[in-house]
């Protein structure tokens, strides 16, 4: 069993020795559970709906019908000796918040929770949750940028900033990025290129773009809102 002492290694990225516990197997959990398991990683999934529980049955590694808001029951599933462990608990805040804080206090390397509202994420925040998702709203905002069109692709990848893949704007077009000024004039710094034919390379100062060309643009969120009007 590993230690469960402050100095204990901090994981950041799953490898081939790692284990998740899925705390909610709600849509977000469910599915979050299942692609783990199929790529291989060992999963405990643990939800309170009997019903959940037998549909997951044989497709996680294991799968518990269980109160994950008690600490008897978390040490007994051997939660504490996980690497990684996400709360994805969509029905209460209440439940959420505590399976969160008995995680924290289980010195679990990696801990990810869903939140339903701001204030819930800042409350998870403040617990010390080291990673706090918004599902349902990055969604939201993703298709939202993709229904108007011009953008392929919108990626918030937290911090307040953002990935933006689309078609390079006529005011990028023909001219070296660099005399185009667009990281002085947009704070936004394109990253990567797609010709026509589908092969990518990375954006230089020297890189003059075809109107064919995609681009990859990352910046602040609101300004790689705005890409769109420039698109």
């Amino acid at each position: 069993m590993a230690s469960h002492s402050p100095s204990r290694r901090r994981v950041t990225a799953l490898n081939e020795t790692d284990s998740v516990v899925v705390v909610g197997l709600g849509r977000f959990g469910r599915s979050l559970a299942i692609e783990l398991a199929g790529a291989g990683v060992e999963v405990l999934g643990i939800d309170t709906d009997e019903e959940i529980v037998q549909d997951l049955n044989g497709r996680l590694t294991r799968v518990v019908r269980a109160d994950a808001t008690r600490e008897e029951v978390l040490r007994q599933l051997g939660v504490p000796d996980f690497s990684h462990a996400v709360v994805a608990i969509g029905s209460s805040v209440e439940a959420s918040i505590l399976s969160s804080s008995w995680l924290l206090r289980f010195e679990v390397p990696n801990v990810w929770a869903k939140a339903i509202t701001e204030p819930h994420g800042q409350i998870l925040t403040q617990l010390g949750v080291p990673h706090v998702v918004y599902p349902e709203a990055d969604m939201g905002r993703r298709v939202a940028h993709l229904l108007r069109g011009a953008i392929a692709d919108y990626q918030d990848i937290g911090g307040g900033f953002a990935i933006v893949t689309a078609k390079a704007p006529p005011s990028m077009v023909g001219r070296p990025l660099d005399k185009v000024g667009f990281r002085k004039r947009y704070n936004l710094n394109v990253v990567a290129v797609r010709q026509p034919d589908g092969s990518w390379g990375h954006a230089t100062g020297e890189t003059v773009l075809s109107w064919d060309d995609t681009v990859v643009v990352m910046g602040p969120s609101a300004v790689a809102e705005r890409f769109i009007d420039m698109a």
